[in-house]
């Protein structure tokens, strides 16, 4: 790394994570650790869709995320180190595109590991939300007002999927992904907290990860959208077409809108949620992906900042495997 000059030119400019007065909401009540903050920037000039992609990722990570956060061309590496350690940053995502492949850098401050994963293919918010009839995504959605004085209002639990090996690089993967978000207490966890999902599947076979980011509502089972709606929103019903008004309770109470109300996706309250999600009763969790989405491939490991000793890298992982099958056909003759 060339040397680095402190001047007014080279710094980075970013307004400040939201931090709060009490020392206790910096901490994870869970882990007792700092909760996680992130940085995410690239280090060349992005397209148009992927400066996009950039900006889909840093609202995913909201609100422990600087999203004003502007870099320049002359920005080095230490110049994004020397404002995340009193902003109290502890991960980088940096996108980096070539001619020839886009990759997403994982890091932990201030000295490593990081993780290096090729993406195949990826879709943006805006993609995700014109393939859908109905779109969802709520003002609230990213928002954080305090909730208490030790953990925010609105979570980001993360599921992890297929990770279960023994394999040294999916390890730290799995380490890494779990550390990048606040962890979640599933005993003291409220629903009302949780609006948001990452879900992280990875294949064995294909070796490829797919990144889904979904938004999470409950439904009442057996309720339709139009009671549903006049009981949030309090929007006059359409009753042209009705002989009595008994019969939109009557015929809207269950009608062919009874979406999710298999077992498995049903919960019983145990309080009240909003004005349709009454206690005692059940309820369906609904999934709605609202992204970004991506395909990738873990393909290095560092032990470093970006730099240091290599733990894994794809390229001699396949040259490894190309040899000792040469080696077992040639046995074979």
């Amino acid at each position: 790394m060339g040397r680095f000059k402190n001047n007014k030119k080279g710094r980075v400019s970013v307004k400040p994570i939201v931090m709060k007065k009490n020392n206790q909401a910096n901490v994870d009540h869970v882990t007792g650790d700092k909760i996680p903050k992130s940085f995410v920037f690239s280090r060349t000039k992005l397209p148009g869709s992927v400066k996009q992609l950039q900006m889909d990722l840093r609202k995913l990570m909201l609100p422990y995320i600087a999203l004003s956060l502007k870099e320049k061309k002359r920005n080095t590496l230490r110049d994004f180190l020397n404002v995340s350690g009193p902003m109290g940053v502890t991960h980088f995502l940096m996108l980096k595109k070539t001619a020839s492949a886009l990759s997403l850098r994982v890091a932990t401050t201030p000295q490593g590991p990081t993780l290096t994963f090729k993406i195949h293919q990826y879709s943006l918010a805006s993609d995700i939300a014109q393939s859908q009839l109905r779109p969802r995504c709520p003002p609230d959605l990213f928002k954080n007002p305090p909730s208490g004085n030790q953990s925010p209002s609105l979570l980001l639990p993360i599921v992890l999927s297929g990770f279960g090996t023994q394999e040294l690089h999916l390890k730290l993967a799995t380490v890494m992904f779990q550390k990048i978000f606040p962890a979640l207490d599933i005993n003291t966890v409220k629903l009302s907290t949780c609006q948001r999902l990452v879900l992280l599947n990875y294949n064995k076979d294909t070796k490829l990860i797919d990144f889904r980011h979904y938004s999470i509502r409950l439904q009442p089972v057996g309720v339709s959208r139009m009671l549903r709606k006049f009981v949030e929103k309090h929007e006059v019903p359409d009753l042209r077409n009705l002989q009595d008004v008994s019969d939109f309770v009557t015929k809207a109470g269950y009608g062919s809108e009874s979406e999710g109300d298999e077992e498995a996706a049903t919960v019983t309250l145990s309080s009240d949620l909003g004005r349709v999600n009454r206690s005692s009763t059940k309820s369906a969790v609904k999934l709605q992906e609202i992204g970004p989405r991506m395909t990738m491939q873990l393909v290095k490991v560092e032990e470093g900042l970006c730099s240091g000793g290599i733990i894994f890298d794809e390229s001699e992982h396949l040259d490894e495997k190309t040899t000792k099958k040469k080696q077992n056909e040639d046995g074979d003759e």
